[in-house]
């Protein structure tokens, strides 16, 4: 889980003012960035992978659907995809980051193309 002195972070809508994940996890390195999601059989609400640089995933051999958020360098949400099923793919031309979050996030924070999201101290 990503932290700051201590105080674990939130992800956030700025646009929508809503909370997308309070249990962030970081993929950075190419070990854990090729992993991402498999091998898991759930994803919990509040749950979130941010993967960076990254600007394609695909959901082959995932056992679930997810939400994809694709981000410019500074955060900007540049695609999104909503319950983007298993041995799917999705990409966003130019995208720094990718945030996978569990299916249905999108919908009930209104999330979309032009929000701005950050991680933010809780």
């Amino acid at each position: 889980m990503l932290t700051a002195r201590g105080r674990p972070f939130v992800l956030r809508d700025l646009d929508s003012d809503t909370i997308l994940a309070t249990a962030i996890e970081a993929a950075f390195d190419s070990s854990s960035r090729r992993r991402g999601l498999l091998g898991r059989t759930e994803f919990l609400n509040g749950a979130a992978l941010i993967i960076a640089p990254c600007s394609a995933i695909h959901t082959c051999f995932m056992r679930m659907a997810i939400d994809v958020v694709f981000v410019s360098r500074g955060g900007r949400t540049l695609k999104t995809y909503s319950s983007l099923r298993p041995w799917r793919a999705g990409f966003a031309i130019g995208a720094f980051a990718t945030i996978e979050l569990p299916a249905g996030t999108l919908m009930r924070s209104h999330t979309k193309r032009g929000h701005q999201v950050a991680l933010t101290a809780s």
